[in-house]
């Protein structure tokens, strides 16, 4: 006897009611997350807002709010949710009208890390952002206050609160404190 999984498309995750949960669907299989807590939130929103800003002022592309689902992977579907996302105007303007989840990686992903998140789980959204064609994923540590910066799966530094984090080619001119990142 056969007990076969029934895998999950990104049309039935978006389908889905609101249960106050965050969902994750990995190669079709729904992952479960908890509500980000009172940290996670304020450094989300410390490095959301000036990103927003600098992009909304020189009209860079879409700065998109924690959580927001992006398809990365098809048959079987894979959608993963950065905490702030940023997607270039031209990238845009060739996806055309999006329904539901935009198809293919931001242009920069920013994971912030919970309490919960696990080494191999970070590792594994890292390299899905990565292979998917982000240009830059920031890993934002709470606890360590620091920020990776992953430009490929090789070029990666890790910046403490001394230094900038610099959006490089992919968000031109955007510089922002990393402890300003942790600031309260």
């Amino acid at each position: 006897m056969s007990t076969e999984v029934k895998l999950m498309t990104a049309d039935e995750l978006l389908a889905m009611p609101d249960d106050g949960f965050v969902y994750e669907l990995i190669k079709g299989e729904l992952i479960k997350m908890s509500p980000p807590g009172h940290e996670h939130g304020l450094v989300t929103m410390n490095i959301a807002g000036p990103l927003y800003q600098h992009v909304d002022a020189n009209r860079l592309g879409v700065v998109y709010a924690a959580e927001t689902g992006f398809q990365i992977h098809q048959n079987p579907d894979t959608v993963r949710a950065p905490d702030v996302a940023f997607v270039r105007n031209q990238r845009l303007t060739n996806a055309g009208s999006i329904e539901g989840y935009f198809v293919g990686a931001p242009d920069l992903a920013v994971e912030v890390i919970s309490p919960s998140d696990s080494v191999v789980h970070v590792e594994e959204k890292v390299a899905d952002w990565i292979e998917a064609g982000s240009g830059m994923v920031w890993v934002v540590s709470p606890k360590l206050r620091t920020v990776t910066v992953y430009q490929s799966l090789t070029e990666i530094s890790v910046l403490t609160e001394k230094d900038i984090v610099d959006g490089h080619d992919v968000v031109p001119g955007f510089k922002i404190a990393v402890a300003e990142i942790f600031r309260k």
